[in-house]
């Protein structure tokens, strides 16, 4: 009798809830902003590749070729001073602001780092600054923008789950962004998260679905990397092929977590250098940025400029790139990446991995395309330190199936040996400069009131 009077007021109150014009509404505004991540995500990369082909039109041919010897640094000076003074918190990729956003326990906060100010400057700068050569990728930074919208839409709705629309707006970005809807909710839970909350779960792959669906309107199903038969779509033979999936595993993950350390470390020496006369070391780290991304673009053809996807996708399909590909890559995504600019990792990275692929794979004399994707598997762990998310994100993106587990080994690999070499993840190191920040700033703002400050 009991059991049957609480089904009835469950249905009582589930039909309470589909007729209550507060309950659609809510609803209707979730969906509005899913779609709206979905929409904006597909006009960014669109807009960003644009940019790419603008730079590439006039730095090529006879002396055009050496405009980003001046046009690179300049740019990077001019749009790190205008981040610092009209768009704080749109600095570098963008995900680590969204984990202090997760952590942060008011809105206040939140919303420093995940406003519609924030967006419009994330979008206008990253894509500035590929038209001028920046080694950097619009992945990272459509994260933050999914986040904001989702946050956005949540509070317009009344939704009260602040948490759990930024987790679902992050998701969003990633699969909109690589149009890789798996990818995105394994990122949410693995790198976002750090954890599985149920409460969460139908969140983030309504916001997933919904915005996968208005990016499709938009730019229709593609693969990222396109789909690839002959060399580059060789099955990885066992036990024959596994000395290429430690090679790349091992070394990636150990570059990887150069990378990481080495962001890291740096990132704090600026930091605490920028505490004096700061405008004028912003322009100086800057610059210095900007003239070794131009240099070594300049010396390598163009090479280096830019996302780096068309280099990546070459190897892919089994085009080998030169030896010293990988490592140039390396130090123009790390110049970029300290320059203060916003712009974002995971493109750069994919292309740094390939090229690393592809070396090994001519010194082991295996197939480059088989070699290029392990290498991007092994580099992308060992930087992000999210095996799972490598993993996937490449499947999805090169449609390479018959290569899961060499791929889902060599990740894990590169994972190990990156933890071993650096225990603190890159993305979460960084969003203990933006807690900080926020702190800081939330403690000014307090001083004279005396409100309680919210530590998280």
């Amino acid at each position: 009798m009991a059991q049957g009077y609480r089904r009835l007021r469950v249905l009582r109150r589930s039909k309470a809830l589909m007729v209550s014009p507060r309950h659609w509404r809510a609803r209707l505004v979730f969906w509005l902003g899913a779609i709206a991540i979905g929409l904006v995500s597909a006009a960014f990369a669109s807009v960003a590749d644009m940019a790419q082909q603008v730079f590439e039109r006039i730095t090529t041919g006879g002396w055009h070729a050496y405009i980003p010897l001046v046009l690179t640094p300049l740019a990077f000076v001019g749009f790190a001073v205008a981040t610092d003074m009209h768009f704080q918190g749109a600095q570098g990729s963008g995900i680590p602001q969204v984990i202090t956003a997760r952590h942060l326990h008011e809105d206040e906060n939140r919303g420093g780092y995940l406003t519609m100010k924030v967006v419009i400057g994330k979008v206008v700068m990253t894509v500035l600054a590929l038209g001028a050569g920046a080694s950097i990728g619009r992945e990272g930074p459509t994260v933050q923008i999914g986040a904001a919208l989702m946050l956005k839409a949540g509070k317009i709705g009344r939704l009260v789950h602040a948490r759990g629309l930024i987790l679902a707006g992050s998701a969003a970005g990633i699969a909109a962004a690589f149009n890789t809807p798996l990818a995105g909710v394994v990122f949410a839970i693995e790198e976002m998260s750090r954890s599985y909350q149920a409460r969460t779960n139908g969140i983030v792959l309504y916001t997933v679905i919904i915005s996968g669906i208005a990016s499709l309107v938009l730019v229709g199903n593609y693969t990222y990397f396109g789909t690839y038969h002959g060399l580059a779509a060789q099955t990885s033979i066992f036990p024959g092929d596994w000395p290429l999936v430690i090679a790349c595993g091992v070394i990636g993950g150990g570059f990887g977590a150069a990378f990481s350390t080495g962001v890291l470390a740096i990132t704090k020496r600026i930091r605490r250098w920028r505490n004096i006369a700061q405008r004028r070391r912003v322009i100086l780290v800057a610059l210095v940025a900007g003239l070794v991304v131009a240099a070594i673009g300049v010396a390598t053809g163009g090479q280096t400029f830019g996302t780096g996807y068309a280099q990546a996708r070459g190897a892919i399909e089994g085009t080998a790139l030169p030896a010293e590909f990988f490592l140039v890559k390396f130090i123009a995504t790390l110049a970029s990446t300290l320059s203060g600019i916003p712009g974002g990792l995971f493109a750069p990275s994919l292309a740094v991995g390939a090229g690393l692929g592809s070396t090994i794979g001519m010194a082991l004399g295996t197939s480059i395309g088989l070699a290029a994707v392990l290498g991007m598997a092994g580099y992308f762990a060992g930087v992000v330190q999210a095996p799972m998310t490598a993993f996937v994100i490449i499947v999805e993106m090169t449609d390479n199936n018959a290569n899961l587990v060499p791929i889902m080994a060599t990740a894990m690999i590169g994972f190990g040996v990156s933890r071993l070499i650096s225990p603190e993840p890159l993305y979460h190191g960084l969003s203990r400069n933006f807690t900080a920040d926020a702190l800081r700033k939330r403690r000014a703002q307090t001083a004279n009131s005396g409100e309680p400050v919210a530590v998280s």
